[in-house]
């Protein structure tokens, strides 16, 4: 028995593997995180397969459907909308309760491919030997605790941030930082209109500001000294 944890284009469709091609098109289903969104890679890729909808609102029923049919037909791929299933994502919730339910009998398989924030750190200049990964940063409560941490990081700062709250997220580093500790922020990774900014944490606010402050982005900042 195995799932298959497939990773999948951030953007750019041709930014995907081989072998996830091959597993997406030979797996008897795809539980995907948005089926519409999907359904553009897959047809771009002339992949039939059948797909059913797995996300951060599906019901334990949901899960526990899709563990039937994983141990029905032997097989099960899991991908999401964009990157690599479960970080920051629910996927790691599906194979938490497959290990548990299966134990031995299954096999999870990773099929490796994009990841927003290890694209992000490759581009950013800043060192990578050692980074905490904070995922999105809570709405309210626990915010501050999580800027108390990104503050009295030694370790490269890596995170999400939403088009919502990018700006406001910015203007508190603008805050918080030494002026000497570098950011890199990385809009729409892969698509059309990417943009990374980098700078101090006032020049980056500024640089935002004046351009589009819409779409994903991913947030480094450089360790404290």
């Amino acid at each position: 028995m195995k799932l298959y944890i497939v990773a999948t284009p951030l953007g750019n469709l041709s930014d995907i593997t081989l072998r996830a091609l091959e597993i997406l098109k030979s797996a008897p289903l795809i539980a995907c995180e948005d089926t519409r969104v999907s359904l553009k890679l897959l047809q771009a890729h002339g992949i039939k397969t059948k797909t059913v909808s797995y996300h951060q609102h599906s019901t334990a029923g949901k899960s526990a459907w899709l563990l039937a049919k994983l141990a029905e037909t032997g097989e099960l791929a899991l991908i999401t909308d964009a990157g690599t299933p479960g970080i920051s994502d629910p996927g790691n919730l599906l194979v938490a309760e497959a290990v548990k339910k299966f134990g031995n009998q299954l096999e999870v398989v990773a099929v490796p491919g994009a990841s927003a924030i290890i694209a992000a750190l490759s581009i950013s200049g800043l060192p990578t030997d050692k980074f905490l990964f904070l995922g999105f940063l809570p709405h309210k409560k626990g915010r501050e605790t999580f800027f108390k941490r990104i503050q009295d990081s030694e370790e490269t700062v890596v995170f999400y941030e939403s088009t919502h709250r990018i700006i406001k997220t910015l203007e508190k580093l603008a805050e918080l930082i030494a002026t000497q500790r570098r950011l890199v922020v990385c809009r729409e990774l892969t698509k059309k209109f990417e943009t990374v900014y980098r700078g101090a944490a006032s020049a980056v606010l500024a640089e935002v500001k004046a351009g589009v402050a819409k779409g994903e982005f991913v947030v480094i900042i450089e360790g404290k000294n």
